[in-house]
């Protein structure tokens, strides 16, 4: 797969479908909608932030990007607060997805792709329906958002 540049031609955001069909969203925050990675095996929370066509950190207006690194932050520390002896990756690549948006993982030696990259490591295991209900219940409780 190569970098998909985003189909977005119009002023609204609009959520990557690759994103779309990877993720379940959790809700918003001022600046950015939450999402969880669909996988079993990882705490995996992604931050889109809700602007049309921005690719690169340095698009957003510099207001935007202190309320963005706010947000990776308080995702970060409800994250490493659920589990404070996992190591926490924040990352941002855009390889694949070219929509800005920032993975916030929590990492152990025993998850599948210790300690190498998450990223395209192996096919994703999603979450059962129910599994899928109370994941995002438990994320959106411990972030405070509203689905």
């Amino acid at each position: 797969m190569g970098y998909n540049k985003p189909a977005n031609e119009s002023n609204a955001f609009t959520l990557d479908q690759r994103l779309a069909h990877d993720t379940l969203r959790l809700g918003a925050l001022p600046l950015c909608e939450v999402l969880l990675f669909d996988d079993v095996r990882y705490d995996w929370l992604i931050l889109v932030p809700r602007k049309p066509l921005v690719v690169e950190f340095l698009e957003l207006p510099e207001v935007e990007q202190v309320q963005l690194a706010a947000e990776v932050q308080q995702v970060s520390r409800a994250l490493k607060q659920w589990q404070p002896q996992a190591k926490l990756n924040v990352g941002a690549l855009g390889n694949v997805v070219a929509q800005l948006h920032i993975h916030v993982v929590l990492r152990h030696p025993q998850d599948p792709a210790w300690p190498g990259p998450v990223w395209g490591h192996s096919p994703r295991q999603p979450h059962t329906e129910h599994e899928a209900a109370e994941r995002c219940l438990f994320w959106r409780q411990r972030l405070q958002l509203e689905g």
